[in-house]
């Protein structure tokens, strides 16, 4: 019997909240870990980068091997050995076992490929035309909605111990793996077991006919996630300093205020988009050029706080109303047989691209903010013409290219 379908989109949605929890969640803790551990800033943050890292590593495999078998049957494990290692990090950290609690960070990353990327995949397998976008929406709004609440939960479980979040994830797991398990029933479809050069044959083929649209997507979504990041990480360090002096659940409060941005914007633009590819166009390019005109209010009034938090804000609502749309694109690029890799070779760039966010717009803050601002609208305005030059209506649907 069929799940009503707002049930398997709650389903959906459960995966990348879960994906986001097991990473944010951790990041106020980091302070107290180093000084229970007795190990540095650098070694505490490794826990987050070597996490990030293998996951980005990982997803192509991952992608490759979805593209084989059944998408829950790579979910559905993935989600296992997530909460699995979660508890064998937990322990490392109880055992003041550095090495015990990264081994254990870079093995949930390796089983973090196997969640949000293919559920992606698979809701390009379940759902078509305007349902597919309003679940991808959907799925981008969850993954917003984390970010906001993963600081605050991270905060809220560590006054009572600071190794509680490791020990709380596998239960959010755990209950991600029963809706995944009892609400999504996937379609029965053959796939035949295609030969790795006859696969490799097969994305080459994409990537001829359509790479520079699908590339110009992928380098969108990541730098959208690049900014915003890093972003976040700098309001994040402005607001610890003098005379701000903002720490802790209030800093979290603070913070969740563009990504609330991102989480309407993101869920709106997926209710509304459905299959119309002209109206993802235009909706791309607005979001695009509020990320634009943001970014050069920015980079003149950067000094006084809350009027960036709003330019910020704005900035986060132009990214949700770009991401629905590439995700929806993305998605519907191929036909299953290579579903898999598309979506996770795009979800490995918004890996990295969230990754690289905070270290190099820290870095580039401490020599120039100004100039911080205007490098980054240069580079929205080259992904915008990006956009303009290679993104159009009837040129992006590549179901039919399917293995030689």
């Amino acid at each position: 019997m069929a799940q009503p379908k707002w049930l398997q989109y709650a389903a959906f949605a459960s995966v990348p909240l879960v994906l986001v929890l097991g990473n944010s969640m951790l990041v106020p803790i980091l302070p107290d870990m180093a000084k229970a551990m007795n190990i540095s800033e650098l070694q505490s943050s490794l826990v987050i980068t070597l996490f990030s890292v293998s996951a980005g590593l990982f997803i192509p495999v991952i992608g490759y091997l979805s593209d084989r078998m059944k998408r829950k049957a790579v979910i559905l494990p993935s989600l296992a050995v997530y909460g699995a290692a979660g508890i064998l990090a937990g322990l490392g950290a109880v055992w003041h076992s550095y090495p015990t609690l990264v081994v254990a960070r870079i093995i949930q990353g390796m089983a973090a490929a196997g969640t949000a990327p293919i559920a992606m995949a698979l809701v390009g397998d379940l759902y078509k035309d305007g349902e597919e976008s309003e679940a991808l929406g959907l799925i981008e709004a969850s993954n917003g909605f984390g970010k906001v609440i993963s600081p605050i939960l991270g905060s809220l479980l560590g006054l009572w111990t600071w190794y509680a979040p490791f020990f709380a994830f596998p239960f959010f797991c755990a209950a991600a793996f029963a809706a995944v398990l009892w609400l999504i029933r996937e379609p029965e479809q053959n796939k035949k077991s295609i030969p790795l050069r006859q696969y490799l044959q097969g994305m080459g083929k994409i990537f001829r006919s359509h790479g520079k649209w699908l590339i110009t997507a992928y380098l969108s979504g990541s730098l959208g996630l690049f900014i915003l990041f890093g972003m976040l990480f700098y309001l994040s360090d402005m607001m610890e300093k003098p005379p701000l002096s903002i720490d802790g659940v209030a800093k979290g409060g603070v913070l969740a205020i563009p990504l609330l941005g991102l989480v309407i914007s993101a869920y709106t633009t997926g209710r509304l988009i459905k299959q119309n590819k002209e109206l993802m166009r235009k909706v791309m390019l607005t979001g695009l050029s509020v990320v634009v005109v943001s970014l050069v209010a920015a980079s003149i009034w950067h000094a006084l706080f809350y009027v960036l938090i709003s330019f910020i804000t704005l900035c986060s609502i132009g990214t949700g109303l770009l991401l629905p749309c590439l995700n929806t694109l993305i998605t519907g690029a191929v036909d299953q047989s290579h579903r898999g890799m598309i979506t996770s070779l795009y979800n490995c760039l918004r890996f990295l691209g969230v990754a690289a966010g905070p270290p190099l717009i820290s870095w580039a803050a401490d020599r120039s903010v100004t100039w911080l601002f205007i490098a980054l609208t240069i580079l929205s305005s080259v992904v915008l013409f990006g956009i303009v030059r290679y993104i159009r209506p009837g040129e992006t649907k590549t179901r039919s290219v399917s293995s030689p």
